[in-house]
This record gives structure tokens, sequence and C-alpha cells, in this order.
């Protein structure tokens, strides 16, 4: 393990684990601070994964390295690509994390269901008016078996022995462990990722945030940051499509707190100045580990200082 020691004399843990050298490269997505530009260019050149790949035992092996602990209760945010070739793909990784920690979560979160999606409009674009309208009567309804589109690990976790799935029909979570059917009930139709979501409850069991490969962009916590950053954060309406009891398809609306993570990046990069977070290779992505009441409270400040 190795640590510097940046301004204010603040720590930064850098741990080699996994498939290559002390240092690596920072990760590439997002904007990087001036201080992390100057530290990246003291690291080793990287060594990639050998060519027989990584195996179970040396992920559970760079996990603990990393800082998890067996009582931790981890919110996962993983890219397989960004490991490398892994022996056993993602349900070696999601074996790993049931491994080392607790409880494990990880987002499962469903955008191909909803009419207000980034997703959706993505797709609508172009369109005539009656084409949106039979893409719309052809668009898959929500049901608890609905894949996510949170990537390969987030899927092996979620369709695991033992998962539970939160009920939310947009921005629901899968967890394993003793305390996922806890962490996963109530999700309400109305909350996104505030005080009734699995975020809020993760927050109270001081939960970690493992970005296993991935920037902070992806660091669904800052969401709970939105909705206390302010009293009365700005609201705004979302439509999906849902599966009923019966089978039939039903659309439905309400109004929830407007969710924005363009700036998600550059929160986390100012969070690195302000706190400790472990650092570490698991093959080869560059993996954060940190508290994430801390990170949610950084987030919450930050939004009410810059958010107008």
């Amino acid at each position: 393990m190795a640590e510097r020691t940046g301004a204010a004399g603040r720590r930064v843990v850098r741990r080699a684990v996994g498939g290559r050298a002390p240092g690596g490269v920072a990760a590439a997505e997002g904007l990087l601070s001036v201080m992390a530009a100057a530290a990246d260019a003291t690291r080793a050149p990287e060594s990639r994964v050998s060519a027989q790949g990584v195996t179970g035992q040396q992920l559970v092996d760079a996990l603990r390295g990393l800082g998890v602990g067996q009582g931790d209760t981890l919110l996962v945010h993983g890219s397989l690509r960004s490991i490398g070739w892994v022996d056993g793909g993602a349900q070696a990784v999601a074996g790993a994390l049931r491994e080392v920690a607790r409880n494990v979560v990880v987002p499962a979160a469903t955008e191909q269901n909803s009419n207000t999606s980034r997703v959706h409009l993505a797709r609508i674009a172009g369109m005539t008016p009656e084409e949106v309208l039979a893409y719309r009567a052809e668009m898959p309804a929500f049901h608890a078996g609905m894949p996510s589109g949170m990537g390969a690990i987030a899927e092996a976790v979620r369709t695991g022995p033992g998962a539970v799935r939160s009920g939310h029909p947009q921005s629901s979570f899968a967890a394993v462990g003793p305390e996922a059917g806890y962490l996963m009930d109530d999700h309400r139709l109305h909350c996104h990722y505030g005080e009734d979501s699995p975020l809020a409850k993760l927050y109270k069991m001081d939960a970690r945030v493992l970005l296993l490969g991935t920037g902070y962009h992806a660091c669904t916590a800052f969401h709970l940051a939105e909705y206390r950053y302010t009293p009365s954060p700005p609201v705004r309406r979302y439509e999906c499509v849902v599966t009923l009891a019966d089978g039939q398809r039903c659309w439905t609306s309400y109004d929830d707190v407007m969710l924005d993570d363009h700036e998600f990046e550059v929160i986390g990069k100012s969070f690195e100045k302000a706190a400790d977070v472990n650092r570490g290779d698991v093959g080869n992505a560059e993996c954060r580990l940190m508290p994430l009441c801390h990170a949610v409270d950084f987030a919450a400040q930050w939004m009410t200082e810059n958010r107008k």
C-alpha cells in the first residue's frame, strides 16, 4: 500500500491489487481535477491482465486489498469491461463480491419502459407522432424479472441466488445478503432515490460505495443528496408502463424530484480532495471505495453551494 499526501495534508490511499502495478491510469470518464492530473503524471506504467485473465480468488484478494470488509454493505457500480477478461465472467465478479461483503446492492434501473427517460427520448428522436404512438404501444412493461440496463455485473447480482429486487418501476435496486429483504422493501413509487428508497436505508446502515471500474458519473448515492440539499428541490412528472397483478399493461405517472447527474463527476473529484477515498486496481479496473454517508453529505453541501 502506498500513501500520498495532497493539499492540506490530505491522505490519498492507493492500494496495488489485482492485475496491474501500483499507480495505473486514472478513470478516463469525466473531468479530472488539476490535482489528480498532476498525481497521475507520477504513476507507474500500467500492466494489463495476463492472458489467463483474472480468477475468482484474485478478485476476492483484490477486493480485500482495496479495503472491503466481511461486515460491509456495499453499493456497487461495476464495469466488467474495465476489469478485463475474468474467468467465469460477471457471475465470478458477483460471487467474489458476495464472498467479501455481508450485503451487496446494485442498481437495477429500467429506462426502456419510460416515456420520460433519456433512453426513450433518444429512441423517438426524429419519429413522426404516429410512429411515436406505435412505439409507445410496444414498449415493455415493468415486471419483477425485467432486465435492467445497468451492465453485466449488476445483472449477475440481480439474477443470482437469493437476490431481492425493490419494486420501483424505474429506479429499482437488487440486493443479496442477510439484510437484502429489508433494504429492498417498500421502495415507494414517488421516490426514485430519496427517503423512501433503498439509498436512505443504506445511508443509515453506514454502507460503502464501490466504484468498480466506473467513474463518479455512475455514483447513484449522489442522487440521495438531490433530495436533501434544499427543503424544496425541483420536481417533475415521470411516466412509465407497468404490469399489473392480473398481467395487464398500465401506464402510471407520478411527481418526484428532478434528477440531474451532469455534475456528478465534478462532485466526485471535489469529494476526493476533501476526504480519504480508498483507491486500487481490480484487474485493469481502477476502483474507489468510500463511505456512502460521507459522499452523500458532501454532495448535498456542494449542491447547496453550487445549484441555483
